[in-house]
């Protein structure tokens, strides 16, 4: 049975501010049917009635920048080097790959348990997320609606190289790279276009130009012509520079901006839509920044790397908002104390290091992530037409935010979970609860 009527709910739409309180929500075959005051709704026969009993209706969360190969617990492989390249090493063998699909499907089942409906994950190890998305589209498994840009787009020791990116070292390299990953049918582009935090070696280098102007248009040329978005791992503000020149359609992390930055953001016509977006993820960086390096297992070079991209990182996301810029929300799940199941961590962190209300943050989390990845005609809002992508809190999470680290139902098209359960890494998350 998939069709629900969800009785004395109060609903958080995702449009409106505030609530709406004593309301009933048909869903019909994975989709939203009608919402309506208690006493305005009749039911039709064949309905599984679902009382909520006054709890807190709201959109499923989106997290539009996620990794799937990790759990969020530290591990020195992280850190690139030799520790990575034998782990990359290991799961490349029939074996390995064999591990690879089975923790890549167990996270993304703790996302979903947690109250995340839709992820975009932005690199991956030998496609493993875009066979996962298709068991997931075929109906062989139940999960979050999965968005996958496959092995991301790096230059030779750039960010990612030898792990969850192609190395291309020339506008026509990188072409090819682009076109590998249309044929493997990926949904979207990913490239890094300055070098990261995790495997930086020196400090700056997080921020450092990688990718050329010429490579990085000439990817967006690729993939724009096949109508693939472009998103960009950019955390300086030459790198976030570069990127909008060369035509990227989100840029991920972020830096602080000046003038010309803005205006690229809101007119930007090398773009596929003429404009470009926002998604900070500023969980890897608090931790890093904030926990003790014995504990992260991240150097001195990483905290310092960590401490400049935060800074950056926040700025850039004031700014944005008060610029208009359309801004969304992910959390770059399994990088160091960056669970899968944390997504409610990066709402909390918005609020504290940018000054964004809750309901900004859930907002970035639901309608405009939706709006950015494309798919706002589908999901990011409760609304008739659109997937039952949902959540239950008991608490409302728009006067407290750690309600959405205990949800009662999700549900997800035809799928529901009651009492969703999610395996804890307890060391983790006592850290992190002392941010």
């Amino acid at each position: 049975m998939s069709n629900y009527v969800l009785t004395n709910c109060n609903i958080i739409d995702g449009i409106n501010s505030g609530l709406k309180e004593d309301m009933t929500m048909l869903v019909n075959d994975g989709k939203i049917e009608q919402i309506g005051k208690v006493s305005e709704v009749k039911v039709p026969k064949g309905y599984t009635n679902l009382d909520i009993g006054g709890k807190y209706v709201m959109p499923g969360l989106i997290n539009a920048h996620a990794h799937l190969f990790g759990s969020g617990k530290p591990m020195k492989a992280i850190g690139g080097g030799k520790s990575q390249e034998k782990v990359v090493s290991m799961l490349r063998t029939k074996i390995g790959r064999k591990i690879l699909d089975g923790m890549v499907k167990e996270h993304v089942l703790t996302a979903l348990n947690s109250g995340v409906t839709t992820i975009r994950a932005v690199g991956d190890l030998f496609y493993s997320d875009v066979k996962l998305r298709n068991m997931i589209d075929s109906g062989k498994l139940n999960g979050p609606r999965l968005l996958a840009a496959g092995l991301a787009i790096s230059v030779t020791g750039g960010h990612g190289a030898g792990s969850f990116a192609h190395v291309a070292d020339s506008p026509w390299e990188a072409r090819k790279v682009v076109r590998k990953n249309v044929y493997e049918q990926t949904d979207l582009i990913k490239i890094c276009v300055t070098g990261g935090v995790t495997d930086s070696r020196v400090v700056g280098q997080a921020g450092r130009l990688a990718m050329t102007l010429e490579e990085i248009s000439a990817v967006c040329e690729e993939a724009h012509k096949v109508g693939l978005l472009v998103a960009a791992h950019a955390e300086s503000t030459e790198g976030v520079r570069i990127a909008l020149l060369g035509g990227v359609d989100t840029i991920e992390h972020g830096a602080d901006f000046d003038e010309e930055i803005i205006e690229l953001f809101l007119n930007n016509p090398k773009s596929l839509r003429g404009y470009s977006s926002l998604i900070p993820t500023l969980q890897a960086a608090v931790a890093i920044c904030e926990l003790n390096p014995e504990d992260t297992l991240m150097s001195s070079v990483n905290v310092e790397n960590a401490k400049i991209v935060l800074n950056g990182m926040v700025k850039g996301l004031v700014k944005a908002t008060e610029s208009g810029i359309l801004t969304g929300l992910g959390t770059d799940s399994s990088c160091p104390f960056v669970t899968q199941y944390n997504t409610w961590r990066e709402l909390q962190y918005v609020t504290k290091y940018a000054g964004l209300s809750s309901e900004a943050a859930i907002h970035n989390a639901t309608q405009k992530n939706a709006k950015i990845l494309g798919i706002d005609k589908l999901t990011g809002t409760l609304e008739v037409g659109k997937a039952s992508d949902l959540i239950v809190t008991k608490e409302n999470p728009l006067t407290d935010l750690r309600a959405l680290s205990r949800i009662d139902m999700v549900m997800t098209g035809k799928t529901l979970i009651n009492n969703p359960q999610v395996k804890k890494i307890d060391k983790v998350d006592e850290l992190l609860n002392t941010i």
